[in-house]
């Protein structure tokens, strides 16, 4: 690969207003800087901040054009900034919702994708059987009726053998359904989850397997949801149907008399309107919010003048940029519920004993992100530059085209459940630290935000977006290449994470309130 590092600039100044700058690669102590107007005082590591110009304790530190902490002590040019100098207090921010909001430029004839189009007007990406559970207890009965459908990774024989269509079968247990109360949020939010999972356009069908005596009675769970028995959708309970062994006999007969019907499918183009990308990121980086991050925002932007919606969630990780969203958002109502979901979280690590900013992890502050404030004002960047057009709560089906923020915590694979849920059918994951996670039914690709990441990690990461800070590539050919391959991805082709199997045991769904 060629070294187009060799004769840049070392660091990276993001905005006029800034006063730090981000090392593209580790700088030494006593390097010089910016045409030697700077010199480096320490060493300071690759993506971490370095000081431009002199910083009073108290005084504000700029990144992005936005504050994202106060010194806590002098900070001379070509210091290193980071934990040991810089921290967070409550500033005032100017919300002014739908002071930047602007109209949509819509293409005038949208891109397409090769989909799979179900009877009910719906565009799948995949075309999966899933095996849903009411609960845990059910979950290695649903397996082990999955495990009878495994294709072989070497030589892809098994039972799906003479049904190329068919991506897979694959059940999706999780950790609650019982000690639970049998009425309330936290069963209601379980509900909505398997629900989403069970009307997902890339499940053809789905089997759910219950136990019979848990919290979460899978007939309840139907009609509370607006669900009834079908050619897609049936249930199996282990106590009606003579315990474990023959619940797996039962399903196994079942899945393989449909194999047939699911397997008369075929591909056609369909509009890029039919998209709805997943926006996530994960062991982020002081890279994330100059390379990955703002190349998937204008990803996301193009899926938007597409005609399709993008779906940012994470709100622990929205928490200190919210403003950026409120000023985009199409009406003062839109505005007023994201500002209402920062407040409720507020609340809810509170009366859980923690803090809504004890963000960012090990990992990211490893990498050069110091606090939330400046982890969430890089991960808005995701969601581009069109209008907010909807909040929606956690898991609720999404709608609405155009960018849509769900609420959800920031650990991925109970946000992502969310998306999914919500009828996402590609899912962009930037990392700069490295994930390997997969999201099925829905395919989830991986952008790099550095080269050594993409370098280390090459059968995990899809995208190197570490392009941008080595020069070799803007923010829009990196998003361009982006939104290409979402249409690609959409179409059948495999992500890393699909080619090694990942996305079975990601299924998380939000745990609320109390284990009793």
């Amino acid at each position: 690969m060629q070294d187009f590092t060799a004769t840049l600039s070392p660091v990276m100044r993001l905005h006029p207003s800034d006063n730090v700058m981000i090392a593209r690669r580790s700088v030494a102590a006593g390097t010089a800087l910016e045409d030697g107007r700077l010199v480096a005082a320490a060493m300071v590591p690759r993506g971490h901040k370095i000081a431009v110009e002199p910083i009073a304790p108290g005084g504000a530190i700029r990144r992005y054009g936005q504050i994202i902490g106060f010194a806590t002590q002098p900070i001379a040019p070509g210091e290193h900034v980071h934990v040991h100098n810089c921290a967070i207090r409550e500033f005032e921010r100017d919300p002014s919702p739908g002071a930047d909001a602007r109209p949509t430029v819509f293409v005038n004839e949208p891109a397409s994708f090769a989909g799979i189009v179900r009877e009910d007007g719906t565009v799948a990406t995949r075309n999966y059987i899933g095996i849903l559970t009411s609960v845990n207890c059910s979950a290695g009965t649903a397996r082990y009726i999955a495990e009878a459908f495994r294709r072989s990774p070497i030589s892809g024989e098994g039972q799906l053998a003479d049904f190329p269509n068919v991506d897979g079968v694959i059940a999706l247990g999780h950790r609650t359904g019982c000690g639970m109360a049998s009425k309330g949020a936290p069963l209601d939010v379980l509900r909505r989850v398997i629900a989403g999972y069970a009307r997902h356009p890339n499940f053809a069908a789905v089997l759910m397997v219950g136990l019979g005596c848990e919290a979460n009675q899978l007939g309840a769970l139907l009609r509370a949801e607006g669900l009834a028995e079908s050619d897609k959708l049936a249930t199996l309970v282990i106590q009606e149907s003579g315990g474990a062994r023959k619940t797996v006999e039962r399903g196994v007969d079942h899945i393989r008399e449909m194999l047939p019907r699911i397997n008369n499918v075929e591909r056609r183009p369909v509009s890029a309107s039919h998209l709805k990308v997943a926006l996530q990121c994960g062991g982020s980086d002081g890279f994330s919010g100059l390379t990955a991050n703002p190349a998937l925002g204008h990803a996301s932007d193009l899926v938007v003048q597409n005609g399709g919606t993008a779906i940012l969630t994470e709100t622990t990780e929205i928490y200190g940029a919210e403003h950026l969203l409120t000023r985009r958002a199409e009406t003062p109502d839109i505005a007023r519920k994201l500002l209402d979901k920062i407040e409720w979280w507020k609340d809810y690590t509170k009366r859980n004993g923690g803090e809504i900013d004890n963000n960012p992890s090990p990992g990211n502050k490893a990498g050069g992100l110091t606090n939330i404030v400046e982890k969430s004002l890089g991960a808005v960047i995701k969601a581009g530059t069109t209008n907010l057009t909807d909040v929606v709560d956690y898991a609720q089906t999404v709608t609405t085209k155009g960018l849509v923020v769900m609420d959800g915590p920031g650990f991925d694979p109970v946000s992502a459940t969310g998306q999914v849920a919500g009828g996402a059918n590609v899912l962009c994951f930037t990392t700069g630290r490295g994930s390997v996670f997969g999201c099925k039914p829905t395919p989830s690709m991986k952008l790099a935000t550095n080269s050594p990441l993409y370098e280390r990690m090459p059968d995990d990461m899809d995208i190197n977006c570490g392009t941008i800070a080595d020069g070799s590539e803007t923010v829009e050919q990196c998003g361009e290449r982006i939104f290409n391959a979402i249409l690609r991805i959409a179409s059948g082709e495999r992500t890393k994470s699909e080619m090694m199997g990942f996305g079975d045991d990601e299924f998380a769904p939000w745990q609320l309130g109390a284990t009793v």
